[in-house]
């Protein structure tokens, strides 16, 4: 085992999640020592990470993202290794862990330092800094996800737009700058017009509003209008995306902001032979998640990340995730440690 000495005497700072007995939750920035974290080949001094919804439905005591309380949240993180028993890593390394149970039931990336099974990291890729992976984190990488989808079926730039819905959320943004970035043309879909200035920055050609993809006449096939679409929000938005895509057309679906139901009939299916993919990024086998982390890092890769995030304190975390629960939040945001 290679080591840093003296580790395990260290405390660091975590955010830690409590249940009080009357059944309400509430958080602190805490000192915990190195012993009390989980099993582990690699212990990782954690440098960023990024907040997700699933962190802010962990923050508020969703007892099905988080089982049992105290916790500490966090599905993301970047960071140096300390520590590892496993030889394909070894201290110094720089490693991403995103998804598997990290945040979820697993002490996570809200803190410091973290320790991780060796089979959830992956290493650095070498053209993105520690802090251009946290800017992508899982919100990126399930982005990637619907985009490799994308590719898979044979969508390519001359086929036609490219509709994401969301887009001034973590995913949506992400979606829309690699698609632009990768010469796409790229409808982007979003209620907080704010956000337009920066969509356009990134190369979306077309911005329209959530009330543009949220048709009520019942019909169930729409003009078509785009050959694909990455879809954040579910309901009725993704009936109305469905209905609206061209003949042979795929639409990907990663979110259910708006509901997790899906009213649609067949029509899209066997008359225009749309296709839907589901994109979950959690428990992406290794194989695949090292594929998208070098089609992030190098056909995806888009210049200026930062202006899709901000950067903030573990002290600024709490009221972060507040606003990501009401649906305040804009863009990615970066906790560095």
């Amino acid at each position: 085992m290679k080591t840093v000495p003296d580790s395990n005497r260290q405390s660091f700072r975590a955010l830690v999640i409590e249940e009080a007995t009357s059944g309400e939750f509430s958080s602190s920035i805490r000192q915990r020592k190195i012993d009390d974290l989980p099993a582990g080949e690699l212990l990782v001094k954690v440098c960023f990470s990024g907040l997700n919804y699933k962190d802010a439905l962990s923050f508020s005591g969703n007892k099905g993202i988080t089982r049992h309380y105290p916790h500490t949240p966090g599905i993301d993180a970047a960071g140096v290794v300390k520590e590892s028993s496993d030889p394909d890593f070894e201290a110094g390394d720089e490693i991403v862990v995103t998804g598997y149970d990290l945040g979820m039931n697993t002490s996570g990336g809200l803190a410091e330092y973290i320790r991780v099974p060796s089979r959830w990291a992956v290493h650095r890729p070498e053209s993105l800094s520690l802090k251009e992976c946290m800017i992508i984190g899982t919100s990126g990488f399930t982005a990637a996800s619907a985009i490799l989808e994308m590719m898979n079926h044979g969508i390519r730039p001359e086929s036609g737009k490219v509709l994401v819905t969301g887009a001034s959320g973590a995913v949506g943004i992400t979606a829309a700058a690699m698609l632009a970035n990768a010469g796409y043309r790229v409808i982007a879909s979003t209620g907080k017009t704010g956000a337009a200035p920066l969509l356009k920055t990134l190369g979306v050609e077309e911005i329209i509003g959530r009330e543009d993809v949220n048709d009520q006449s019942g019909r169930p096939l729409l003009p078509g209008r785009w050959v694909a679409a990455i879809d954040t929000v579910g309901g009725n938005t993704l009936s109305t995306v469905i209905r609206s895509t061209v003949e042979r057309g795929i639409v990907t679906n990663c979110g259910m902001v708006a509901s997790n139901n899906l009213d649609v009939s067949v029509f899209p299916f066997i008359l225009r032979a749309v296709r839907l993919v589901g994109i979950a990024s959690a428990e992406t086998p290794m194989a695949r998640r090292i594929e998208l982390w070098n089609l992030i890092a190098g056909k995806l890769k888009f210049p200026d990340m930062e202006k899709i995030c901000r950067i903030i304190s573990l002290e600024e975390v709490p009221a972060a995730l507040d606003a990501m629960l009401k649906s305040a939040s804009t863009g990615k945001i970066l906790v560095s440690m």
